[in-house]
């Protein structure tokens, strides 16, 4: 049986993305488009609602699709683990599925999840994240979703790392304890540096996007129909394929 999509966000840059894979998908149709001015009401009937808005609408969208009974796929960044804790009782009180993947790219979830797999190893760590001038929300979603993957493998393994002159705004804005430096400029599309560093040597893991519709499409591939079936709140494309590191939702 095919399953009708209601798309948030479609004419946007990752959400065309969303709905060119989805054409190319089977048991998936997408039933209409919204854009983030459209009326949520547009939601009804929809078997599953994909949400590629703005970080100021994204919330409006998964209450929408909850206090419908459907299942929601959340692509908009913007989404910390505190504002997804709020949406948990909502979730499981309508027995539905929430899933939120900050990023579709599987070399960035690769990359989080090794920064992860370093970070109780290195007492410092730093994140360096660009994106073109036009992203409208910082720091975005990846590195927020890869400090807290970093605070989670610190927490018994020393604590939070180690952020001197935090206070300082030329060092960034803290994370999970984790100093974010996000950089807004045309020629680039994304890029990642988490630098971990120790006694005597430094370890850096960087990603780079360079074509997004390339990048993201094997994650979107794997994201809906996992979305579609999925029970409760689940964060990260890390939690629906077998990379060997698993982290928490």
């Amino acid at each position: 049986m095919t399953k009708h999509v209601a798309l948030v966000g479609g004419s946007g840059k990752l959400g065309s993305i969303i709905a060119e894979v989805i054409e190319g998908l089977d048991g998936f149709e997408i039933a209409r488009v919204l854009t983030s001015s459209s009326d949520l009401s547009e939601l009804d009937g929809a078997d599953l609602v994909i949400d590629a808005s703005t970080p100021q609408v994204s919330v409006d969208v998964v209450r929408a699709a909850i206090e419908r009974g459907v299942n929601v796929l959340v692509g908009t960044s913007g989404w910390s683990a505190e504002r997804i804790a709020l949406m948990r009782p909502l979730v499981e009180a309508a027995g539905t599925g929430a899933v939120f993947v900050p990023n579709f790219s599987l070399g960035s979830v690769l990359g989080s999840a090794l920064a992860g797999a370093a970070a109780p190893f290195f007492s410092s760590v730093e994140i360096v994240e660009a994106h073109r001038d036009t992203k409208i929300d910082s720091p975005s979603g990846t590195a927020v979703r890869t400090a807290e993957l970093i605070a989670e493998a610190r927490a018994d393994a020393g604590g939070p790392v180690e952020a001197p002159h935090a206070d300082q705004r030329a060092r960034g804005q803290q994370v999970a304890s984790v100093p974010v430096h996000s950089l807004r400029r045309p020629g680039v599309i994304a890029r990642q540096d988490v630098i971990l560093s120790g006694p005597g040597e430094s370890l850096t893991i960087s990603h780079d996007t360079v074509e997004p519709a390339r990048a993201y499409a094997p994650g979107i591939r794997v994201a809906v129909p996992f979305a579609a079936q999925a029970q409760g709140i689940v964060v990260g494309l890390e939690n629906m394929i077998d990379i060997g590191i698993r982290a928490r939702s």
